[in-house]
């Protein structure tokens, strides 16, 4: 099975840290070409020096913050215009979690924004390019909320279900020419993010991190929670030639805590 990227060039949003990073730097290990998209450009720097480039890749980046829309349009615009790239993960952190009661209406505005209007945009910039290389994968890193609600992420589980809906009916529309749209789905996984959910969690057990830790990984068929290049496993496969007849999937990374089928 072949999963070499070699002469690919790979868009990955969100890549400074956590699965993001461990995407980009499993593509540049299996020969990708890797643009890093973040908002601090100090961390994007840090990450592209990381970076392998064991087969004479030049990777870059360019710096755009998703709670701006505008600027977003506006940075791929201009970097499209020196590349084509046949693979884009969107990949977005948040939004905050909480109980979906007492969320401000503005809360479901601001993440539809950064989620699916960005993810939006993003495609757009790219898929020209995709039907002009005959080659395109187009892979969103979504959460498994979209197959089972998770417990006090209220605006995450209403907006992950709006970018898997979007991102089917993408799949629909995109599959006659070579491109695939899949999902992503990760559950608990050791990054910034779990520490959040960590922290709120801890409430219900006495404000005890370790104990709310300890019944996250009991519900977890694995027992542990997952690691970001573990995740990445899935994502560089989805990007492959290897992956060239799944399209519309949303895939669970997991552990097996999902319930549903």
């Amino acid at each position: 099975m072949n999963i070499d990227l070699t002469g690919k060039n790979a868009l990955v949003c969100g890549s400074t840290a956590g699965i993001g990073k461990a995407i980009a730097m499993q593509f540049a290990e299996n020969g990708a070409t890797v643009t890093l998209v973040a908002r601090n450009e100090e961390k994007l720097k840090e990450t592209l020096i990381e970076l392998p480039h064991e087969k004479g890749q030049k990777h870059n980046y360019f710096v755009a913050d998703f709670s701006n829309p505008d600027e977003v349009r506006e940075k791929v615009a201009i970097a499209k215009e020196q590349k084509i790239w046949h693979i884009l993960v969107n990949n977005t952190g948040g939004p905050k979690g909480g109980p979906i009661f007492s969320a401000h209406p503005s809360e479901f505005k601001n993440a539809f924004s950064q989620h699916l209007e960005c993810n939006q945009i993003m495609v757009q910039a790219v898929v020209p390019g995709m039907k002009e290389a005959d080659y395109g994968r187009i892979i969103n890193i979504i959460s498994t909320s979209v197959k089972q609600p998770i417990d006090g992420l209220g605006v995450s589980n209403t907006i992950r279900g709006a970018v898997a809906n979007w991102s089917k009916t993408l799949a629909n529309e995109l599959g006659q020419f070579g491109i695939t749209v899949n999902n992503v789905l990760p559950g608990f996984t050791a990054t910034d993010r779990l520490a959040d959910i960590i922290k709120n969690a801890s409430k219900r057990f006495d404000d005890s991190e370790e104990k709310a830790t300890a019944f996250m990984k009991s519900i977890v068929p694995a027992r542990r929670f997952a690691q970001p290049g573990e995740v990445a496993n899935a994502v560089a496969f989805l990007a492959s030639e290897a992956a060239s007849y799944i399209n519309g999937v949303n895939l669970p990374v997991d552990g097996g805590r999902t319930k549903s089928l």
